[in-house]
């Protein structure tokens, strides 16, 4: 198991997929899985700040993470990267419940596979401390501005570097799993290079 945590724009998805694909094996983006959740509670018409009715909704909502992202049945890979979930992602993933049945579905997602790639914010410190590999993945401010700018087509970066700013301090800072470089994971600065050369050195790893 490869376990891949890092901030928004460190490359984590592309990297996860990439190394994934490699080797052959399944891959969980579970910032997908907040997002998901987010996603419902928008649908919803519930607050996500509102914890208990948050709470109430990740129990029995339905997520499936694989090429689509579905959602209670509905394809809603396209309208989890909107804006309007990007904002409310945030408060969705610091409710300490949200996080426990999420991380509860992500060790299923193990304990049903021999091996695998999974990447997100908590995974070598939260989910999978044990992973046979685990990396943390970063990259220059610029550099993740101009990836997220890329990737939500915004001509500019300040609006995204901001955001980026913004997720960066409630990730870091939250009580409940903040982004931390795991004990023994391996830092790999992304700035300057490819795909193909941060898979090298993941697979390198192993």
């Amino acid at each position: 198991m490869i376990a891949i945590d890092g901030p928004a724009g460190s490359g984590k998805s592309t990297v996860a997929r990439a190394v994934a694909a490699r080797l052959g094996v399944d891959h969980l983006d579970t910032g997908a899985m907040y997002r998901s959740v987010a996603f419902a509670a928008l649908r919803d018409g519930i607050d996500p700040a509102d914890a208990a009715a948050v709470a109430g909704l990740v129990r029995r909502v339905s997520i499936e993470v694989d090429d689509k992202v579905m959602v209670d049945g509905e394809d809603a890979t396209v309208a989890i990267r909107g804006p309007a979930v990007s904002v409310a992602v945030s408060a969705v993933a610091q409710n300490q419940a949200v996080r426990t049945e999420l991380v509860r579905r992500q060790r299923a997602w193990v304990s049903e596979r021999r091996s695998g790639v999974m990447e997100g914010r908590d995974i070598a410190s939260v989910v999978l401390p044990d992973a046979d590999v685990k990396v943390y993945l970063t990259a220059s401010d610029a550099e993740r501005a101009r990836r997220r700018a890329g990737e939500s087509g915004q001509p500019g970066h300040q609006e995204v570097a901001a955001d980026l700013a913004r997720r960066d301090h409630i990730d870091s800072s939250r009580v409940s799993s903040p982004l931390v470089v795991a004990d023994g994971a391996v830092v790999i600065d992304t700035t300057g290079h490819t795909v193909e050369e941060v898979v090298d050195a993941v697979v390198a790893l192993l």
